[in-house]
C-alpha cells in the first residue's frame, strides 16, 4: 500500500468522506472547549485580561504559517509527480490560510494596542506576516486569472516556493531581529520561560482544535474542487458531442 494511492480522486473522495464527520466533530469539540476554557482563565499579573487573546492569536498564527508550508509540499508533489489531487488541495487550502493570517493580524493589533500603545508597528514579524497575507491573496488571484487548470497549478506552485521564504520569516523573525517589539515564542521549553499551566493547557487544546478545523475545511474544499473539475469535464464532453 502506497500513500500515492490517495492521489487517486476516487479513493480520496471515499476515504475523506468517511473521516470527515469525525474530524468536524473533533474540531468543534476541541476549539469550543479550548476557547471557553481559555477565556475563563484568570487575568495575567502583567497583561491583565488582554493575555486571553493568545487563545485565538497563537493558533491562528501557527496555522497561517503551516498552511502555507503544506501548500508548498502539495505544490511540489504536483510539480514533480503531477498528481491533480495535490494541486487541488493546495488551491483549497489557500483561502483558509488567508483567513487564519487575517485573524492573526487583527488579534495581534488588538493585543498590541494596550501593550505597545499602537495598533500597528513595522515590526519584523508583523511585516513578514502582512507580506504573507498578500502572498495568499496573490496565490488565489493567480488561480482565478489562468484558465487552464494545469498551467495555473504550475504558476501557483512557483509562487508558493517564493512565498515560503516569508512563511519561514514569519516563524523565525523574532529570532533573526532582536530589535522587534514582538515577544518571543509563546510556548518555550527554555528554563524560566515556560508558560503557566493555567494558560498552556487550554492553548494546546485550541491549537489542536484549529488544526482539526483546518483539516476539516481542507477536506471539504478539496472535495468541492474535485467535483467542480468533474463537472467541467462533463460539460466540455457534452459541448464536443
Amino acid at each position: 500500500m502506497s500513500i500515492w494511492e490517495y492521489a487517486n480522486p476516487v479513493k480520496f473522495m471515499r476515504v475523506s468522506g468517511a473521516v470527515l464527520p469525525w474530524v468536524v466533530a473533533g474540531a468543534a469539540l476541541c476549539t469550543l472547549t479550548g476557547l471557553v476554557w481559555g477565556f475563563l482563565t484568570p487575568e495575567d499579573y502583567k497583561q491583565g485580561s488582554t493575555v486571553k487573546i493568545i487563545f485565538l492569536h497563537v493558533p491562528a498564527a501557527l496555522m497561517a504559517i503551516n498552511i502555507w508550508l503544506m501548500m508548498l509540499v502539495t505544490s511540489l508533489i504536483w510539480l514533480i509527480r503531477r498528481h491533480h489531487v495535490s494541486a487541488l488541495a493546495a488551491r483549497a487550502a489557500a483561502p483558509v490560510g488567508a483567513v487564519m493570517t487575517l485573524i492573526a493580524l487583527i488579534t495581534g493589533a488588538i493585543w498590541g494596542q494596550p501593550m505597545w500603545g499602537t495598533w500597528w508597528e513595522w515590526d519584523p514579524r508583523l511585516t513578514s506576516f502582512l507580506i504573507l497575507f498578500l502572498f495568499y491573496l496573490g496565490y488565489m488571484a493567480l488561480w482565478g486569472a489562468v484558465e487552464d487548470a494545469d498551467s495555473a497549478a504550475d504558476l501557483t506552485g512557483v509562487l508558493c516556493l517564493v512565498g515560503s521564504v516569508f512563511a519561514l520569516l514569519s516563524r523565525y523573525a523574532v529570532n533573526f531581529w532582536n530589535q522587534g517589539l514582538h515577544q518571543g515564542a509563546s510556548l518555550s521549553m527554555a528554563p524560566g520561560e515556560r508558560m503557566s499551566a493555567v494558560y498552556r493547557y487550554p492553548l494546546y487544546l485550541t491549537m489542536l482544535g484549529f488544526f482539526l478545523l483546518f483539516v476539516a475545511l481542507l477536506l471539504i474544499r478539496t472535495r468541492t474542487e474535485i467535483r467542480r473539475r468533474r463537472l467541467a469535464a462533463l460539460l466540455a464532453r457534452e459541448n464536443r458531442a
